[in-house]
């Protein structure tokens, strides 16, 4: 790899190089903090990481990364422990990263974005979660798509306990970086519920209209498959939520999805209806209206056949009429296309052995 495909010389832009940090909070990151900062690495002048607490070979393994190590106890508020760790870097720039998250793709873009004008940056992170097997899934762990701002210039802060938030006037820019990770995988998610749980009520306490909070509250419950739960906090985040919030999307299908599990189709069909005009190029919102009336058809098997299933194939069709939208916030990988024409096929061999 040449250096020039990361670090455009004088010639191509003008003036004193810009410098760029990864920065990561860790804390017993063993497992994963290699792949992490070796994917990073090829991309940026330094690593900073702040541990705040690791008792196995984190630091170890970081600094035989080339990384600075830096310390500090655990403040129980997120926004602190970054805010620490920006004031640790000096760089123009600093790519925001945890050690259960790499580099996929793009890190080739990183230094020709930040040679442009001070704006922020968002990176579509890819997390792989489990969920209880099923006909739409299979055997693959589906995989859900964020765009994130990660990418900061000199000076942002963050905001909030847990689930912070970069605060400027700046603008946001989505660039074609593309993060993997990991730690929503059951095996990694236990002890993070157990501390953001509580981080969650104490903003909930000082904020209890926030949206956004209330929305990290349904999803922190649906994480533990507390669907009643979920569904309360979903739909009190959806009626105060702002029209333009970029995390809209995600969480009204997520609500529907949550009024799903807890058997309440009638108002999950209702809330659907009432939103399908925003949504008719969401493959993921067609996709879970199919899972409902599918749901609809088991409780009304006199009409299975002439009306519900029929429905359901005609939501999982548009589904593949739309394709893939990576672009929408949480949307799940293969609704677009696999997944959809999964439930399809069973759908279709099932009306066709009563059919016949």
């Amino acid at each position: 790899m040449s250096s020039r495909s990361h670090r455009p010389t004088s010639a191509a832009r003008p003036g004193p190089a810009t410098t760029l940090a990864a920065t990561l909070i860790v804390r017993d990151e063993a497992r994963c903090i290699v792949r992490c900062l070796e994917s990073v690495r090829p991309w940026v002048d330094r690593i900073i990481v702040l541990d705040t607490g690791s008792v196995d070979d984190t630091v170890l393994l970081a600094r035989q990364c080339g990384a600075e190590v830096h310390h500090r106890d655990w403040p129980d508020d997120f926004s602190v422990a970054r805010n620490h760790l920006l004031d640790l870097s000096d760089a123009d720039w600093n790519l925001m990263i945890d050690a259960d998250e790499w580099i996929v793709s793009g890190g080739e873009v990183l230094r020709d974005w930040c040679a442009g004008a001070p704006r922020l940056g968002a990176a579509c992170v890819h997390s792989q979660f489990d969920l209880p097997q099923s006909p739409a899934t299979g055997d693959a762990a589906p995989v859900t798509r964020g765009w994130i701002t990660r990418l900061l210039p000199r000076g942002v802060r963050y905001q909030g306990r847990v689930h912070e938030q970069p605060v400027s006037p700046l603008p946001l820019e989505r660039l074609d970086l593309h993060i993997g990770h990991d730690g929503y995988l059951d095996a990694q998610a236990d002890r993070k519920r157990d501390r953001n749980g509580p981080l969650l009520m104490r903003e909930l306490a000082d904020n209890p209209e926030d949206p956004y909070t209330l929305y990290q509250l349904g999803k922190d419950a649906e994480s533990r498959q507390n669907y009643a739960a979920a569904s309360q906090w979903y739909g009190q985040a959806f009626a105060r939520a702002p029209e333009k919030a970029n995390w809209l999307h995600s969480l009204l299908v997520r609500h529907l999805h949550c009024l799903g599990q807890t058997g309440a189709v009638t108002e999950a069909l209702d809330l659907a209806e009432q939103q399908m005009e925003a949504w008719q190029f969401s493959p993921d919102f067609f996709f879970v209206l199919g899972n409902l009336v599918l749901d609809r058809a088991m409780t009304d098997p006199a009409n299975a056949l002439g009306h519900w299933l029929p429905l359901a194939q005609s939501a999982w069709e548009r589904c593949l009429d739309i394709g893939e939208r990576p672009d929408l916030e949480g949307s799940v990988q293969g609704r677009g296309s696999h997944l959809a024409q999964h439930n399809l096929d069973v759908m279709r061999s099932q009306m066709a052995m009563q059919g016949g």
